[in-house]
Parts: structure tokens; sequence; C-alpha cells
């Protein structure tokens, strides 16, 4: 039952994001800290996963190659239930919206000049851009341990990790670096600066 309770979190959340696996990430963070469980021992009810472990789940996504959306699935459904966990929530990410795909995109073709189409989209992708700044305020409470809608909780401590997000934007938007180089040095700064 658990394992069919992960695959349909997931398909949900596969069939209503739109813009590519890291638009996806919002849904899939709201989705995945409101859910609830009992696991084995415990007296209550429990998040899937907390803000802190799903913030864990995009950095060790971001490290791989390939698509986040599926490697942050798993993560989380191996956490819930194991190997089995992990290939449930992976199936859920990518089989629905693969086969949606493969029958829409015949029809795409024939009405992608479609002025209906058009202004769908045209009204769907800010909210993409919407998620996605969602999802980067959300992961900053858990990053820089600042309070929502307020920076109360922030320390000075977390000047240094503001610091390298403006470094690591600043490289994104002025070089041709490639990003896999830039988190292979973000992980050996924390792991020399952060022991």
């Amino acid at each position: 039952m658990l394992l069919w309770k992960i695959f349909l979190l997931f398909t949900r959340v596969a069939l209503f994001s739109w813009g590519g696996g890291p638009a996806s990430l919002a849904l899939m963070q709201r989705e995945a800290t409101t859910a609830l469980w009992i696991p084995p021992g415990a007296t209550g009810p429990v998040p899937w996963v907390n803000p802190n472990e799903f913030a864990d789940a995009v950095a060790v996504g971001n490290a791989l190659p390939g698509p986040i959306a599926p490697q942050v699935s798993a993560y989380v459904g191996y956490k819930m239930a194991g190997l089995p966990g992990a290939i449930a929530a992976a199936a859920g990410t990518v089989l629905p919206t693969t086969i949606l795909m493969l029958i829409m995109v015949v029809w795409f073709f024939r009405i992608k000049e479609s002025v209906t189409l058009q202004a769908m989209l045209k009204g769907v992708r800010p909210v993409v851009v919407g998620l996605l700044l969602w999802t980067t305020y959300d992961m900053a409470y858990s990053v820089f341990g600042v309070g929502k809608l307020g920076w109360g909780g922030a320390s000075a401590g977390g000047l240094d990790k503001l610091f390298i997000v403006f470094v690591a934007f600043g490289v994104l938007t002025f070089t041709k670096i490639n990003p896999v180089f830039i988190i292979i040095a973000a992980a050996m700064l924390g792991g020399a600066a952060y022991r």
C-alpha cells in the first residue's frame, strides 16, 4: 500500500508540473513535506521528508548527471521504503508523463501553431517561473536558517553561503562553465570548510 501511495504522489506531481524537472521541484517539495505517514515505531504521523531532507535530495540530485526530478523522487522514495520505494517514486515521476508524451507528441505537432495553444502556453510559462522562485525561497529557509518572510533567523554564519550563491549565479550568468564543475567545486569547498 505504501509503494502505491509513493507512486501516486509522484505521478500527481509529474502530471501537474510544467516546465521540466526543476520546475516540478516546487510541487514535489510541497507534496512530499506535507504528506504524512506513520513509520514503524513512531507514535504519530510525520512528514515523508522535512525541508532539510528535501534540500539534501536536491543537492545530491544536482551533483549527479541526468534529470533531477526522478533523482529527488527516488531519494524520497528510498527514505520511505528502501529500494522498492525509490523504484516506485522514480516510476511515478517518469512513466505516466512519458506515456502521455508519446500520445500527445503526435497531436502536438498537428496543433502546435494553434493560436489557442500558444495563448495557453504564454499563461503557463510565468507560473513556472513563480514555482521556481517559490522553491528557491522555501529552500533558503533550510540553507540559510532564515525565517519565512523575514531574515530574523539569519546569522552572520549564513553570509558565507550567500556569498556562494552569488558566486555560483555570477559564474553561470557570465561564463560558459558547465554547472557540474561548479557543483564539484562547491562540494570540495564544503568538505573542507564545513566539517
